[in-house]
């Protein structure tokens, strides 16, 4: 059954492709992180596999958010990692165990995320009259805003 909520539902549409764009950059900067939880290696192990653990869990939050929001607004989400791949503007980085390339590849994903929610921000309210998903992504842009500055930190 689709939603009453008072958009159109062409706008609806559009606010479900680009979530899904979005929910499918969560999703590989999730793998990242995990990837990174995996294989780090050094002197300060114990931190960055902490750290790097916070940060996934984190992103699987926001995951979900992303998800329900698609699934608030009447449409599914795309949920097979060919599709994600397919759908992503980030890269896939060559594997490294580096802690210095695995932050600079996470910081480099954020800052990705960040600048494409700016450009939701008034495509949503404005182009889809969409005020609900708009906001949504303005509290992502927080979220990922934060996250950022925690690895532009270890980066020093």
């Amino acid at each position: 059954m689709k939603p009453n909520i008072g958009i159109l539902e062409t706008h609806l549409q559009g606010v479900s492709e680009e979530l899904n764009k979005l929910l499918a950059d969560e999703v590989v900067l999730y793998i990242k992180a995990r990837n990174y939880h995996w294989n780090i290696e050094g002197i300060n192990f114990s931190e960055m596999h902490q750290f790097y653990e916070q940060h996934f869990n984190d992103l699987d939050e926001i995951m979900d958010q992303v998800a329900e929001r698609i699934r608030a607004v009447g449409h599914y989400t795309e949920a097979r990692l060919a599709d994600y791949l397919k759908l992503t503007n980030l890269i896939e980085n060559d594997y490294t165990n580096s802690q210095e390339n695995q932050l600079k590849y996470l910081l480099e994903s954020h800052e990705t995320i960040i600048n494409n929610l700016r450009r939701l921000i008034p495509l949503f309210a404005d182009k889809h009259k969409d005020l609900g998903s708009s906001d949504f992504v303005t509290q992502l842009l927080g979220k990922h805003e934060k996250m950022a500055w925690m690895v532009r930190a270890y980066l020093g």
